[in-house]
């Protein structure tokens, strides 16, 4: 992809797309760590935190996990005073 540099203010920037975005696991406001290489006149973008988005089977076993207490709740708390 082809981007243009931007002016803001008295700086530069590059936009990224949302596909980039989510390949890098990050979205806007989260920080970056933007460091070049000047042996390959590369410049490397690297999130500072871990993304903290869950996979789609995470977020299926969470909701199945939640199904369950939801359900059993009266069973798994007597069970719990034993």
């Amino acid at each position: 992809m082809i981007n243009k540099i931007l002016r803001v203010g008295d700086s530069a920037a590059v936009t990224l797309s949302k596909s980039t975005l989510k390949e890098l696991g990050v979205a806007i406001g989260d920080k970056v760590l933007v460091s070049f290489l000047p042996e390959l006149n590369e410049i490397v973008i690297k999130p500072l935190t871990k993304k903290r988005r869950k996979s789609a089977i995470a977020q299926r076993i969470a909701k199945l996990t939640a199904d369950f207490i939801d359900r059993y709740r009266p069973a798994l708390e007597d069970l719990a005073k034993r």
